[in-house]
């Protein structure tokens, strides 16, 4: 998975790479050739009292200097910024991904997840990609060289690169084997982090008004409890990795330095070689020492690279069609053909055989029980879900032919769940007509009621929250059902979008509605009965499936289900 992942996004990229591959060779062997130049300042220089020799040497070590330098900088520069467009690419990816999925894709990750996904675990592998050029490169090659040059330096005392090395990898490969699965718990975790702060923020008023800020308090320490014991864990193996180089590293010298100096005084090699030779076994051993480093942050990657893979291979139920209708008729209607939907390995359908059809000039009313499906049902329209049997025509055309943008711009939507954007009255309101005049905001607003509080407000440019907490229920859908005004939609859909509004506000607006309406088609989900009474059609769920059509009072006469339902919310001459 995190090759794949690398393989894909760091293509584009593969001539600063290569920049960086050639920087890091060049600056390697600088590093490498000093060691050398000092043992002959040692053994040619200092000691036969050359000075000209040291000189002439150290200026040339000098420059040796600012090649190495010059050249590592360069590299980290590239690498880095490499490392950087590759993270952006992959969240750019990420958020595309996520934003062609269908309700049931998301659901089936979660938000919290999809939110860590894009951020936290994008940002792991863009570490990585980061250390891999600036570090891993040089490692292989300074490993390599090293022992090429050590061995150029003495040949007795190779026997320790055969002892020292494979110590250090078998030491800290077997830290790293345990922290495999410890960084496969630490994202899960970090997701049920996010999960329990992402409900008790959307849902504070909720815990406010019940007193359960004590239990959600605990509900949050619990996790964050999970994740601080995981994060231990994995600190704990990642500091035992410092005492356990330094041990290798001081445990190497003290042999190069014992060993060496027997054969100094055995006479086969001279102080400066020795010098060099301790030099490039540390510069070996720092290099397996970065290796392994790295290699400590590729288990966590690699969980990180799995997750988001497995959201770019996830297709969206919702899938573009191959030949996309662009042009359909003016006369807009709304037509439901047996239509079902039925969630992967469920038993029984939400929608079964449901038709009906909704004509310009009238208002279609969809009622029943709470779990009925009248959100499933809206939901078909826009193709948020995809009918998964019989189907949904817009003007005549099934939904799942018709090119998205064509789709979205003759539908007006008003959620269940209104959502206000960050901004403004107006920037929200030009959500779907970037260029709608003031005129026709206002116009739209004093339509859904909405005029009065937004001049209270400011006026368009009064300042909008997150979701629009700064504005109440029934201001927020007041404002979302001037947002699909403003589009002048061919079609309606209002999804209990009057739900938060009184009674007198809720008949004024719909009132106001009616003439601006007169040639769209108007889909209205509604839990409250008079909020229909007046509608053209009124069709009745019962457990997925049409139960009635009619007017409301033809329905008083056919439809027992229509019946209970009124009886339970008007008194009998509201009813009449």
């Amino acid at each position: 998975m995190l090759n794949r992942l690398l393989r894909t996004y760091l293509r584009p990229y593969r001539r600063e790479l290569a920049i960086v591959l050639v920087l890091q060779l060049v600056g390697t062997v600088a590093s490498l050739y000093l060691p050398s130049l000092n043992a002959d300042i040692i053994d040619f220089g200092i000691a036969t009292g050359d000075n000209g020799y040291i000189l002439s040497t150290g200026g040339w070590m000098l420059a040796v200097t600012v090649v190495q330098i010059a050249c590592s900088g360069g590299a980290v520069y590239y690498g880095a910024r490499t490392a950087m467009a590759f993270g952006r690419d992959v969240r750019s990816a990420v958020f595309h991904r996520v934003g062609e999925f269908s309700a049931r894709e998301v659901a089936s990750f979660g938000p919290s997840s999809l939110i860590t996904r894009t951020t936290n675990d994008v940002q792991q592998v863009q570490t990585l990609v980061v250390m891999v050029c600036t570090m891993l490169v040089t490692a292989p090659i300074m490993c390599a060289a090293g022992i090429v040059m050590a061995l150029s330096e003495d040949v007795g005392l190779s026997w320790l690169l055969l002892v020292c090395v494979p110590v250090m990898i078998i030491a800290i490969g077997l830290i790293v084997v345990r922290m495999v699965p410890q960084f496969r718990l630490m994202q899960e975790r970090i997701d049920a982090v996010n999960r329990v702060l992402r409900e008790q923020l959307s849902g504070i008023r909720v815990v406010r008004a019940f007193v359960r800020e004590r239990a959600e308090t605990r509900r949050f320490a619990d996790a964050n409890a999970a994740l601080t014991d995981t994060a231990l864990r994995v600190g704990r193996l990642q500091a035992l990795t410092f005492p356990v180089v330094i041990l290798l590293f001081n445990g190497s010298s003290v042999a190069v330095l014992w060993f060496g100096a027997q054969r100094l005084e055995a006479g086969a090699m001279q102080i400066g070689a020795l010098t060099a030779f301790l030099s490039y076994l540390m510069q070996i051993l720092m290099a397996v020492t970065m290796a392994t480093f790295i290699s400590m942050m590729v288990p966590r990657a690699a969980v990180c690279a799995e997750r988001i893979n497995e959201v770019l291979d996830t297709d969206s139920s919702v899938v573009p069609p191959v030949a996309p209708v662009r042009e359909l008729p003016t006369k807009a209607v709304v037509e439901f053909r047996h239509a079902e939907f039925r969630y992967p390995g469920a038993a029984d359908p939400v929608l079964r055989d449901i038709s009906f059809t909704a004509e310009a000039g009238h208002t279609t009313a969809v009622i029943g029980s709470t779990g009925s499906g009248k959100s499933t049902l809206l939901s078909l329209i826009p193709r948020l879900i995809d009918a998964t049997g019989g189907a949904v025509l817009v003007n005549g055309t099934d939904v799942r032919d018709i090119d998205p943008d064509a789709l979205c711009d003759r539908l007006g939507l008003v959620p269940q769940r209104p959502y206000l954007f960050t901004g403004t009255v107006a920037s929200n309101l030009r959500y779907g007509k970037p260029d709608a005049t003031d005129d026709e905001l206002w116009e739209a607003l004093e339509i859904a009621q909405a005029g009065d509080f937004v001049r209270e407000m400011g006026g368009l440019e009064a300042t909008i929250a997150q979701g629009g907490t700064n504005v109440s229920g029934g201001q927020r859908q007041r404002l979302s059902i001037a947002r699909a005004l403003v589009r002048r939609p061919q079609v309606y859909l209002f999804d209990d979008a009057f739900s938060a509004l009184d009674l007198a506000t809720d008949a004024r607006l719909r009132a106001a509605l009616k003439p601006h309406t007169g040639k769209a088609v108007v889909i209205v989900v509604a839990q409250r009965v008079s909020t229909i009474l007046d509608a053209e059609r009124i069709v009745v769920l019962d457990n997925g499936s049409v139960v009635g059509i009619g007017t409301h009072h033809e329905l008083l006469d056919t439809c027992p289900t229509y019946v209970e339902i009124v009886q339970s919310q008007l008194t009998s001459e509201q009813a009449a």
